[in-house]
């Protein structure tokens, strides 16, 4: 069996979309669904040698297995061939969910949540489970273009490969276009991109710089075709400021992807400033994927 698309649930209606978007990726990756819930309580001391989630309070029973079957609902009214596998959890929903993206093909979660998922998006939640999950995440927010393209963040790193192999998958899974999109300035051609780094001079050959960016833009296409060559790509260079030109094309995209760490920031910081405002503001669906380290 193939690894599960994993979805995290707590009843509102932000993670019952958040099931409809992962039923229909476990459909198309031919994949079976697991529905998550974590109840976010303090565990007891366990003997050891015992299973590291302790079992669910008989009293809050009933309400998460309410709270599981909304969601399986919600799966088969998209994608009634899947198989689907409950699970319940009690701890924190980022340790959770980090243990469980251990053997996910992809994890899926709501924009905004109650209970154990509250805040998702408020906090360093989404931030960290983006950095460091052990699969590419997917966080269900605005309103996607149903007939729109996958967009790709092309920035050039070594960390960013695993994100376009990703997107040129999602494209061909769902049989539309493939936008891959750099957007490049003058102040580098390493884009720095958080408050702390230090500032660098401007380029003054302007054509030159356009040229290198456009340059590894088209490699970094090209390196991924031969796998998908039935993808139809678009090659997009656009010189402004990064994150503001990001977020206005995520209005055209049913699904925006970009890897977990860029070719500027602090060293270590494993989601930049770029990832975390499209966690904020796309005005799509958006995936991050960890490259290796």
């Amino acid at each position: 069996m193939s690894d599960p698309v994993v979805v995290g649930v707590d009843g509102s209606a932000s993670s019952l979309n958040a099931v409809a978007v992962a039923a229909r990726e476990a459909h198309l990756r031919a994949a079976p669904l697991r529905i998550v819930h974590a109840c976010d309580r303090p565990p007891p001391i366990l003997p050891p040698g015992a299973e590291p989630w302790p079992p669910l309070d008989p009293v809050l029973e009933p309400m998460v297995q309410g709270v599981l079957a909304r969601a399986e609902e919600r799966v088969y009214e998209v994608a009634p061939d899947i198989d689907v596998f409950r699970s319940v959890v009690v701890g924190e929903a980022l340790e959770v969910l980090e243990v469980e993206c251990r053997s996910a093909a992809l994890a899926v979660v709501g924009g905004r949540g109650q209970s154990a998922f509250t805040g998702l998006l408020l906090g360093s939640t989404a931030v960290q489970l983006a950095a460091h999950g052990r699969c590419p995440l997917m966080v269900v927010r605005g309103r996607p273009a149903p007939n729109g393209p996958v967009l790709l963040a092309v920035d050039g790193s070594p960390a960013g490969e695993a994100a376009v192999g990703f997107a040129f998958t999602e494209a061909a899974l769902r049989d539309v276009p493939l936008v891959a999109l750099h957007v490049w300035n003058t102040w580098s051609a390493r884009a720095h991109e958080s408050p702390g780094d230090p500032p660098l001079a401007v380029v003054s050959d302007v054509d030159h710089l356009r040229d290198v960016e456009q340059r590894l833009l088209d490699e970094t296409v090209a390196r991924h075709r031969p796998n998908r060559p039935h993808v139809a790509v678009e090659r997009r260079l656009v010189r402004s400021r990064i994150r503001p030109a990001l977020i206005d094309a995520s209005r055209e995209a049913q699904l925006m992807v970009l890897g977990a760490r860029g070719r500027g920031g602090f060293t270590g910081l494993l989601l930049g400033s770029v990832g975390q405002a499209l966690l904020h503001h796309a005005h799509c669906p958006v995936t991050v994927v960890r490259g290796k380290e």
